[in-house]
């Protein structure tokens, strides 16, 4: 399995990639949200990938994000949705817009993506809302961009010769996504389930992204009690 690939912008087209690494070219599929990111000619890349592997064809799948690859694995487990289909998807909402969609039901959100009808938009909503809790979960860290350069690959998060990010700031992110994910986690064992849980920790979290676990559980509570 071919899990990530680095190296240089041999030609972009409009679905795809040709990147050379070390003299081997690999065809590279991509979202449009991805393939606008991507440097051009020349340019160094790095993308996480997937390979889906059939009888008569083997294809390269590329993302920016850890996030964006998981949205997408999960995004084709559904019948009916083609790695095209997932990645215009993805193209069209984004990764946190694919999560709010899916959290919050909102089947209007994902029909706007070409390829998807109202019927298929429907099954993608119902059938990942509780399987999406452990990708919502993931936050920060499956959010932090392959990033790499001319003179050097970053192999994520830090390169050599490029600055280190500030420990705050990545102390900060590491520990919002790890609140959310115990708080998760802790509304689970309590016996409510994924999705409604994923969506009372991510609207908690978005009304207080500094909040610890604690106060992301307590807030999650609330929103999960029977309205009067």
């Amino acid at each position: 399995m071919i899990g990530k690939i680095t190296g240089r912008v041999d030609y972009k087209a409009a679905d795809h990639i040709l990147v050379d690494v070390q003299g081997v070219g690999y065809l590279v599929y991509c979202s449009e949200r991805t393939l606008t990111a991507v440097p051009p000619k020349g340019g160094v890349v790095a993308l996480y990938t997937d390979l889906l592997v059939r009888e008569d064809n083997l294809q390269l799948f590329g993302f920016l994000t850890l996030a964006e690859k998981e949205w997408h694995r999960l995004l084709t487990s559904v019948q009916g949705v083609g790695a095209k289909v997932g990645l215009a998807i993805a193209g069209t909402l984004g990764v946190e817009g694919v999560s709010r969609a899916i959290t919050l039901g909102d089947v209007a959100a994902v029909k706007a993506a070409p390829g998807v009808g109202p019927k298929l938009a429907q099954r993608i909503v119902v059938e990942l809302k509780d399987k999406a809790a452990s990708v919502i979960a993931m936050g920060a860290q499956g959010s932090e961009q392959v990033q790499a350069d001319d003179s050097v690959v970053i192999e994520a998060p830090v390169a050599k010769n490029a600055p280190a990010a500030p420990v705050a700031a990545v102390s900060a992110g590491a520990a919002s996504a790890g609140a959310q994910a115990d708080a998760l986690s802790a509304l689970v064992n309590l016996g409510y389930g994924h999705g409604d849980a994923a969506m009372a920790v991510a609207q908690a979290g978005g009304d207080a992204p500094e909040a610890d676990s604690g106060a992301l559980i307590k807030a999650a509570l609330r929103l999960l009690a029977p309205k009067a």
